[in-house]
């Protein structure tokens, strides 16, 4: 009998939490994706499910190059890219946040054109900005990293932080 009754308990607790909370797809801001109303994206870049990256070789020594675009159809244009942080792959909006003009890749603002806006450097000025940055490929998995994070101004102020993009280095 006492089971009968713990089981018959258990039962209406679970039909009634069912039916207790309404789901109206409104989550706070921890648990929702922060997406801007603009998006950027980096055409030419590559991705495996994470960040995009593009590939370059430590002993060609090309210029790294990235070209940041939004979509014609949000009737906004790129006013500048503001900021630009480099480092190690742990770099994050905290990095960019805290940025100065001394700790910045960019010394000044890197004008836009319409939709689009490129940003070019070289491994070279890298190491000379972040020279405690490793930017030798390891044996294994025989590359190395590096990553970027931008902070683009749009012609009508808003500023949108994309998500990083990495540079992956061969030898």
């Amino acid at each position: 009998m006492k089971n009968t009754f713990i089981n018959i308990l258990l039962l209406v607790l679970l039909a009634g939490g069912s039916f207790s909370c309404k789901d109206d797809l409104i989550y706070s801001d921890l648990v929702r994706d922060n997406r801007p109303a603009v998006p950027v994206t980096f055409p030419g870049t590559t991705t495996y499910g994470f960040n995009p990256f593009i590939l370059t070789s430590l002993a060609a020594g090309a210029p790294i190059q990235f070209t940041l675009s939004i979509p014609a159809s949000s009737g906004r244009t790129i006013k500048e890219i503001t900021k630009v942080v480099g480092g190690a792959t742990g770099i994050n909006v905290a990095t960019l946040n805290a940025a100065t003009a001394a700790t910045a890749f960019n010394t000044a603002p890197i004008a836009g054109s319409g939709t689009t806006a490129v940003f070019t450097t070289t491994l070279a000025a890298f190491k000379t900005k972040y020279p405690s940055v490793a930017t030798t490929p390891v044996a294994l998995p025989n590359y190395t990293e590096i990553q970027f994070l931008f902070l683009v101004t749009l012609d009508d102020g808003t500023q949108i932080v994309p998500e990083p993009v990495r540079v992956r280095i061969v030898a």
